[in-house]
């Protein structure tokens, strides 16, 4: 989950956050069938593809791969398209750029990166968006929402897909036999996990192996800590991540990672420790997991799933805690649906996931957060998301977008390199605060000059 002049990355702001405070409820409600009930506003009334091949990569795997195609298999349903999912490889902008070259490009692409369509558009890959999907963005979807998906005023992307970034999830056996109750603020959830551990269960659970989860960490502390104005100028690289903000950000999170006994594996079990062992760990094990709490979005729910625990009872979230005197941050992220090809097949497609009832498919399942405002919350499978989902659409355009997800992809969404390699290393040395930032501003410097020339 990844993700400039950049539309900025989503950060829920105070407003959002009132609702956030209600994330942790107790139990599991109905609603949702999954079911897509067309409507006077359906994307494919009227709509026939019969004969028409559409493929559609994206990066998804698992469940959410299973889940995205059930959105799929309602167009095909709908229309009477075939629709193929073809499985690629992140970064997703390389993928397509050897396909383009093969002159064999997919008709419809996932992008889950701001600067991935930024990228995209600069090579003059994409198509935009035909009129009943505009029709669809303007109905369905906030002013800032729609920015996102454009470069230079013109529409390409359908964000179907979002993601609130700012959520600790948390084994409830494990607080209620340690004492231990939701911290608001980071001293006290740092006194948390102390008391955790002082009950004889590891207190955080950390996706060390996968960059991305790194840059979330990096990216709340920071948006809490140094405030919304330095957080955009980061994102731009208007000011370099050798300034004071950045070392005070990584200083913070040296007070985490710089306590091996805190982390699930300590650091060299943090650092092999992929996202979504990350997450099932936590809620393995009854009240003795690897670890007590695992911080990520709302997609975590996916991973949760394939455990036994049940989300308002077992596993329960509360809202990234408020650094010093600084406000509780809310990161967002997304997945843009953008056409390679101008068929009538990859247009229809975008239209359907810029309806309500696309997003209410995958809703009911779990693991999803939609974007679009005019999606029943009741579509969502239980409170907790049902919560989540209210705080985004709440929040209007008061957010941020995950920073990484903004910036030029070789150095904020590449495995091995820029930020997600910097991260690593820091998790692994914790002390090393200058040489971190150096480096960073290093890779980051080398890519913004060739996205420039691009």
């Amino acid at each position: 989950m990844r993700t400039t002049l950049r539309p900025r990355k989503a950060t829920v702001t105070m407003a959002a956050l009132t609702a956030l405070s209600a994330l942790a409820l107790a139990a599991c409600g109905g609603g949702g069938d999954g079911e897509a009930r067309p409507g006077p506003g359906d994307a494919t009334t009227g709509t026939s593809l019969k004969g028409e091949k559409i493929e559609v990569a994206a990066v998804w795997t698992g469940p959410e791969q299973e889940n995205f195609t059930k959105v799929l298999k309602e167009f095909e349903k709908r229309t009477g398209a075939t629709v193929t999912f073809v499985p690629a490889q992140d970064p997703i902008v390389n993928f397509l750029g050897t396909k383009i070259a093969g002159g064999s490009p997919p008709d419809v692409a996932m992008l889950p990166q701001v600067g991935a369509i930024q990228q995209a558009a600069a090579q003059k890959w994409l198509k935009p968006v035909g009129p009943e999907t505009k029709a669809q963005l303007a109905a369905n979807y906030s002013p800032g929402w729609q920015r996102l998906g454009a470069v230079d005023g013109t529409q390409y992307g359908v964000y179907f897909k979002a993601a609130n970034k700012s959520l600790v999830w948390y084994n409830t056996a494990v607080f209620e036999n340690a004492g231990a109750t939701e911290p608001k603020t980071w001293k006290e959830f740092l006194a948390t996990a102390e008391t955790i551990s002082a009950s004889g269960v590891t207190p955080v659970s950390v996706g060390g192996a996968d960059g991305w989860t790194l840059t979330d960490w990096f990216e709340n502390v920071y948006l809490s800590q140094a405030g919304p104005a330095k957080y955009d100028q980061l994102a731009k690289h208007e000011i370099k991540w050798t300034d004071p903000s950045v070392a005070a950000a990584l200083t913070t999170l040296a007070e985490l990672f710089g306590k091996p006994a805190l982390l699930a594996g300590g650091t060299s079990g943090a650092l092999q420790t992929e996202y979504p062992v990350s997450v099932t760990q936590t809620f393995t094990g009854g009240d003795q997991p690897k670890g007590a709490m695992v911080f990520e979005g709302d997609f975590a729910a996916v991973n949760i799933a394939q455990t036994k625990a049940k989300i308002g009872t077992d596993a329960k979230v509360f809202p990234f805690p408020v650094i010093g005197s600084g406000t509780a941050p809310v990161v967002t992220a997304g997945d843009a649906a953008v056409a390679l090809k101008d068929t009538k097949g990859a247009q229809a497609l975008l239209a359907f996931l810029a309806s309500p009832d696309a997003a209410r498919i995958w809703a009911a399942e779990g693991g999803f957060l939609s974007p679009n405002k005019n999606l029943d919350p009741a579509a969502y499978p239980n409170d907790v998301q049902r919560e989540i989902a209210k705080a985004l659409i709440g929040a209007g355009d008061d957010f941020r977008f995950d920073m990484s997800d903004q910036m030029p992809q070789s150095f904020g969404g590449t495995p091995g390199k820029g930020e997600w390699k910097a991260l690593q290393d820091f998790l692994k040395n914790p002390k090393d605060v200058a040489g971190t930032q150096a480096r960073l501003e290093a890779d980051a410097a080398k890519a913004y000059r060739a996205a420039a020339k691009s």
